[in-house]
């Protein structure tokens, strides 16, 4: 698989596991569910920080940077599709320009 591939599809899958495993505590909080709803979202919040990891970058803080961008976006597709909350022109137009600055990040050539 293409690097950029791979690297998208890391962010795609962290992305989801960090948002899924906040709402978990946002539903417990906000909405009353039960404190059972924490245990799922515990081992998702763990496999986003593990996939982190798997991003080839050889910085912590770029490959978390550049993530930023992508979580932007997966939370508006979050609001979407979970929330029923349509994103207006606003939205679409901010997490494009996210992660365009994303990609800058990591995608970048850099000097050895």
């Amino acid at each position: 698989m293409h690097p950029i591939l791979s690297t998208g599809a890391i962010y795609a899958a962290a992305a989801f596991c960090e948002i899924a495993g906040c709402f978990t505590f946002w539903a417990w909080l906000k909405l009353s569910k039960s404190i059972v709803w924490l245990a799922p979202g515990t081992v998702l919040l763990i496999a986003f920080a593990s996939l982190l990891t798997l991003v080839p970058s050889e910085a912590a803080g770029r490959a978390y940077a550049a993530y930023g961008g992508v979580y932007i976006l997966a939370s508006l597709v979050w609001l979407w599709l979970i929330e029923g909350q349509i994103p207006d022109r606003w939205d679409v137009t901010g997490s494009l320009l996210a992660l365009a600055g994303a990609a800058v990040i990591l995608f970048a050539p850099r000097a050895a």
